[in-house]
């Protein structure tokens, strides 16, 4: 099984968008997929709830007080991690994943924020000994904007590669309120915004088993 923690001390980053379009894309793809949810205000168990039956199957982990294991059979895990973690919660999380995701948003105030939190995450045995992956997303991008590209630059200036830019757009909660992930929809607006996630995947499975 390969865990996938998803997280940043930064709220309103995007964490759950990427934690369930990524559990959707791997669902799709007929993988056995779990998703664990760790932050109080439930946003991925909610999303779960609104998911229909005839869309790719996707377990529900409540991971807020204690943390059930996923089935057996289960070959991805993504934890969706809330913002704000640190101490020892933080050194567990990382401790028991194998990839860790952190979104970023072109944003000065997102930028310090993970500037900081970085360093932190460095600090921790599993990471600073290379024994963990971690990937930078730069989320909610607008193509040729002076942001995006100062977030570029932020980013290449980091101790971990920046692997996905992934588009501001508002599909993302239009399908998120049908519990769907961008995976789960057809069209050509979902099939370009797919495009985005192909490095994301492909970082993904080079540390699969």
């Amino acid at each position: 099984m390969l865990s996938i923690l998803v997280l940043n001390l930064k709220g309103g980053c995007g964490k759950t968008t990427v934690a369930t379009n990524l559990a959707g894309a791997c669902a799709v793809h007929g993988l056995s997929v779990a998703l664990a949810e760790v932050d109080r205000q439930k946003s991925a168990l909610s999303w779960l709830k609104s998911r229909g039956g005839d869309l790719p199957p996707i377990t529900a982990l409540d991971w807020r007080k204690d943390r059930p294991s996923p089935p057996k059979k289960t070959s991805r895990l993504i934890v969706d991690a809330p913002a704000g973690v640190r101490g020892e919660v933080l050194e567990d999380l990382v401790k028991t994943t194998d990839v860790v995701l952190v979104p970023v948003l072109p944003s000065p105030f997102d930028e310090y924020s993970t500037a900081r939190f970085t360093k932190r995450l460095d600090a921790l045995k599993p990471v600073r000994k290379g024994k963990r992956a971690v990937g930078l997303i730069a989320n909610r991008v607008r193509a040729r904007s002076r942001a995006a590209a100062r977030l570029d630059e932020f980013l290449a200036g980091l101790n971990h590669p920046a692997i996905a830019r992934l588009r501001d757009a508002s599909l993302y909660g239009d399908l998120a309120l049908d519990g769907m992930s961008l995976f789960d929809a057809r069209g050509k607006r979902a099939e370009e915004l797919k495009e985005d996630w192909r490095p994301l995947l492909a970082f993904i499975e080079q540390h699969a088993d």
